[in-house]
């Protein structure tokens, strides 16, 4: 099959990617200024912004599915929840029925809903929206919190623990996660596009394994070595500090977005869908080892995660 991803060069389309090349199936990556790594799917990057129709347009050519990945949970510039979540992906439902796609599969959040005050989660909800009245065969795919060699999960959650001597808790009522393996999240989104599977359903996705956020934290200290103070803070206190460090950090250890997510908890899906069939229900649970294969080198954040050094550029 011809797959096109959007998002092709990011932690989970990147997954996808190389998942699709290695059984032989036939892969555009779209990406908006970022080279993949490697030059297995640098030589078959499509440089587009999924606000660009006539470029989506071109790229989905003979493809019979797409898998769009493509998202942010910060917002720069151009780069906001309704130019990327919403109108790109009213880009790549146009682009996909001009081309003849014949499924576009939606990789959203699990608790993305409409008028819940979150530019996030109403975005990526109206995006649900767009795909699912699309008149195309789809399958929309609600994740939690994924993780694996490569995320913002654990890659800040190690750098921080190396940094800081202390972690904040968000919120005095400790939510619960169900970390989601990047491995089992692949696996869907190759089922859902090689195989038809999920037609035209919205399904949640998590992870085996409950834990509190806490919990999961401490697990990923022990791996990494780090016995930091745990203190829990109101959410608004996370809130803040999550806007200035948005303003200096190229990746902020934490956004607005995920402070609203933390808060919430991410196991309960928010509107109707339906669970994964027993055949593609993540298996993958929150291991040590798990933690260890997709830890980052170690080592604490420096001058090089500022933003000042990716505007001196």
């Amino acid at each position: 099959m011809r797959i096109a991803i959007t998002g092709g060069s990011g932690f989970v389309g990147g997954r996808l990617a190389r998942t699709l090349l290695a059984e032989g199936h036939d892969v555009v990556v779209i990406a908006r200024g970022r080279d993949p790594h490697g030059e297995d799917l640098r030589s078959r990057l499509v440089a587009a912004s999924v606000e660009d129709e006539p470029a989506l347009r071109r790229a989905f050519a003979g493809c019979d599915a797409v898998a769009h990945c493509a998202g942010i949970n910060l917002e720069r510039g151009r780069q906001t929840y309704r130019n990327v979540h919403v109108l790109g992906t009213q880009a790549v439902v146009s682009a996909a029925r001009a081309a003849g796609v014949r499924k576009v599969v939606l990789l959203s959040f699990l608790r993305a809903r409409p008028a819940c005050g979150s530019g996030y989660h109403e975005s990526k909800w109206a995006a649900e929206e767009i795909v699912r009245g699309s008149g195309l065969d789809y399958a929309i795919l609600k994740p939690g919190v994924i993780y694996g060699r490569g995320d913002h999960m654990l890659d800040h959650l190690s750098h921080g623990l190396h940094t800081i001597p202390v972690f904040g808790l968000v919120g005095f009522r400790d939510r619960e996660i169900a970390p989601l393996a990047v491995e089992d999240a692949v696996r869907v989104l190759k089922a859902a596009l090689t195989t038809g599977a999920l037609s035209r359903k919205t399904v949640s996705m998590i992870g085996p394994e409950r834990l509190a956020l806490g919990d999961a934290v401490r697990r990923v200290a022990s791996v990494v070595g780090a016995r930091p103070l745990y203190v829990r803070l109101p959410v608004w206190v996370h809130s803040l500090m999550a806007l200035a460090l948005e303003r200096v950090m190229k990746i902020p250890l934490v956004s607005k977005a995920q402070v609203r997510i933390l808060s919430e908890g991410v196991v309960e899906p928010a509107g109707p869908c339906e669970a994964l069939p027993p055949e593609l229900a993540p298996t993958t649970r929150f291991t040590e080892e798990q933690i260890r294969r997709g830890l980052p080198p170690p080592g604490p954040f420096g001058v090089a995660d500022l933003r000042c050094c990716l505007e001196s550029r």
